[in-house]
């Protein structure tokens, strides 16, 4: 198995745990805890179960109202996992193949919750006294980490040995 094979079918594994963890924690607060009928349940100080049904993209950022705006979040969420599952078949490190698979499971397990209920299942809510952050799920933490790694691996001077193993044998070697 090459290289490149290799980094594939990690970003493969990646995206497969990311989307069976977050529609596993979905299924449990739905079916399990049912959270939809406690609305809340405080776990820590700082930390709550808290419903909330998600009709924009992550964080609830850019709602998507009316019959065509969630339809319209689901094209553009398919469109970006097509182009990361792209540059994941180019992908020169375990962690940008890591990252890359992440980011499309949480892609992936929040379109699915699209097409399902109409909206994103977020439930995970810090706070911290009047303080509090957005509510979100797996899939959305899963994203926003993958996001964050690929930027520092940007930021990370590269080495040459990586892209020449990749880039396969050079003209004096054939």
């Amino acid at each position: 198995m090459t290289l490149r094979n290799r980094l594939t079918a990690l970003g493969l594994v990646a995206l497969v745990l990311v989307f069976v963890a977050d529609q596993g924690s979905k299924t449990w607060i739905l079916q399990g805890l049912q959270l939809p009928l406690l609305g809340r349940v405080d776990l820590l100080p700082v930390l709550s179960l808290t419903m909330v049904w998600n009709q924009g993209v992550t964080f609830g950022l850019f709602k998507a109202d009316g019959a065509w705006g969630p339809l319209l979040l689901v094209a553009v969420a398919i469109a970006i996992v097509v182009a990361l599952a792209v540059w994941l078949r180019r992908a020169e490190s375990r962690l940008v193949a890591f990252s890359l698979g992440a980011i499309a499971g949480g892609a992936i397990g929040n379109v699915l919750d699209r097409l399902r209920f109409g909206a994103v299942v977020d439930f995970i809510h810090f706070h911290v006294g009047s303080w509090s952050w957005y509510v979100f799920n797996v899939a959305d933490a899963a994203i926003v980490c993958g996001v964050a790694a690929l930027v520092l691996d940007g930021l990370r001077p590269k080495s040459r040995g990586a892209d020449e193993r990749l880039a396969g044998p050079g003209p004096a070697e054939l």
